[in-house]
C-alpha cells in the first residue's frame, strides 16, 4: 500500500493519500493544494477514486469538488453533514474500497455533528480528523458540537482500537505527525488517563476560543464540498500545455515547446562548452549558466513566458524555481532537457554562443 502524509502550511492541515492496485483515496484535501495532489497522483501512477472529508471544516476549503472536476473522483462526506454535491453520503460502518484495501467509517461526532474517523482494514491506521488531535482534540463550541458526544466518540470509536494503531490527525500546530492509541490513552491531557466526561466538559466549556479566521468563508464553501460560488479558477496555466510536478515545477513537453518556440523566451542554463556540444541548443536560446542566472535576469521580460533548458532537466528545474521566486509569472522547465529533445529527433543548432 502507498501512504503519504501531506501538509498545508497556511491552515496546518494534513491531507492523506492512500493507494493500492492503482487506485487512490485522498482524505481532507485542501482547495489550494489540488495542483500538488494531482501531480503526486500522476507521478505515483494512481487514479483517484474518491475524496473523503472527516467533517465540514471551518479553517480551510476542501479540494473535493475541484478534484472531482479534474479526475472524476467521487465525493464522500458524512450524511449528517448536510452538504450538497456529495456522491457518497457516509454512515457508520460503511466501507470505502481502493484497490484491494478498504477504509471503514466510524461516526465520531462532537467536534461537529458530522465528524467521521476512517480506519484501515487491518486496524493499523486511523484518520481522526479533528475528533482526536495529538495530545488534544477539536473544539466543541460551534457546528452542533458537544463535549459529551465528543468524549463518548473518542473513547468508544477511537481509543477502543488496538493500542498499536497509529492515529493521524487533521491538524498539528507543532510539527508532530502521528500518535498512537496507547499514547493518547496515557498522555492526552483532555481525554486520557483518569479524565471523565465531567472533567472534559468543564474544560471544553471554558476554552473561550475565537472563531477560525476563515470560518465565514470555509463553512458555506464546504457545505458545497468546495464548489466555488461563482466562476471556478483554472488549475493550469493557459499559455502552454504544462504538467505540474510534485516538486512544484511546471514542465513543458518537447513537442509542445517546439510549437510555442517563437512565442517564448528560452534560457539555457548549461555551461558554454555544453551549448555547442553534440546535443546542440534550441533556436533562439540565450545561454546563461545557472551560476550566473540570478545576476542576469534583467535580460528577460517577466511578463512573457520563459522556458528553462539544460542537459537533463535538473539544473533547469532549479532555474525555474529561481525565476518564479524573482517574479516571472509564466515559467516552465523543458521535460527531460536536451537529452529528451534530441531523442525525439527535434531540430537543434550547434553554432557558437
Amino acid at each position: 500500500m502507498i501512504f503519504r502524509q501531506l501538509f498545508d502550511a497556511a491552515s496546518s492541515t494534513y491531507t492523506y493519500l492512500l493507494g493500492d492496485g492503482g487506485e487512490a483515496l485522498l482524505i481532507d484535501a485542501v482547495y489550494e493544494q489540488v495542483p500538488r495532489d494531482l501531480a503526486l497522483l500522476q507521478e505515483l501512477g494512481l487514479r483517484l477514486v474518491a475524496t473523503l472529508d472527516t467533517h465540514v471544516h471551518a479553517d480551510h476549503v476542501t479540494g473535493a469538488w475541484r478534484l472531482r472536476q479534474r479526475t472524476g473522483s467521487r465525493i464522500a462526506v458524512s450524511a449528517a453533514a448536510g452538504a450538497s454535491e456529495v456522491d457518497n453520503a457516509l454512515r457508520h460502518g460503511d466501507r470505502i474500497p481502493f484497490g484491494g484495501r478498504h477504509l471503514t467509517v466510524r461516526a465520531t461526532p462532537g467536534h461537529t455533528s458530522g465528524c467521521l474517523t476512517y480506519v484501515l482494514d487491518d486496524d493499523s491506521l486511523a484518520f481522526t480528523g479533528d475528533s482526536l488531535l495529538i495530545r488534544g482534540c477539536g473544539r466543541t463550541d460551534f457546528q452542533q458540537g458537544s463535549p459529551q458526544r465528543l468524549f463518548a466518540s473518542v473513547h468508544e470509536q477511537i481509543l477502543s482500537l488496538p493500542d498499536a494503531c497509529l492515529l493521524y490527525p487533521g491538524h498539528d500546530y507543532r510539527g508532530i505527525t502521528v500518535t498512537s492509541v496507547a499514547e493518547e490513552k496515557r498522555y492526552n491531557p483532555r481525554l486520557g488517563g483518569d479524565v471523565d466526561v465531567g472533567d472534559f466538559t468543564g474544560h471544553m466549556n471554558n476554552l473561550h476560543l475565537p472563531h477560525p479566521k476563515l470560518m465565514a468563508i470555509a463553512v458555506p464553501a464546504n457545505l458545497r464540498c468546495g464548489k466555488p460560488d461563482g466562476e471556478a479558477p483554472t488549475d493550469l496555466p493557459t499559455w502552454a500545455p504544462l504538467t505540474l510536478r510534485f516538486s512544484g515545477v511546471w514542465e513543458i513537453e518537447p513537442m509542445a515547446l517546439l510549437e510555442q518556440q517563437a512565442q517564448v523566451q528560452i534560457v539555457d542554463v548549461r555551461e558554454a562548452p555544453e551549448f555547442i556540444d553534440q546535443l546542440g541548443h534550441l533556436h533562439g536560446a540565450t545561454l546563461v549558466p545557472l551560476s550566473e542566472l540570478t545576476g542576469r535576469m534583467d535580460a528577460f521580460d517577466k511578463e512573457r513566458p520563459i522556458v528553462a533548458v539544460c542537459r537533463s532537466g535538473v539544473r533547469s528545474a532549479q532555474a525555474s524555481v529561481l525565476l518564479s521566486k524573482a517574479g516571472f509569472s509564466k515559467v516552465a522547465n523543458l521535460a527531460g532537457g536536451m537529452l529528451r529533445w534530441k531523442l525525439e529527433g527535434l531540430p537543434a543548432e550547434s553554432d557558437s554562443v
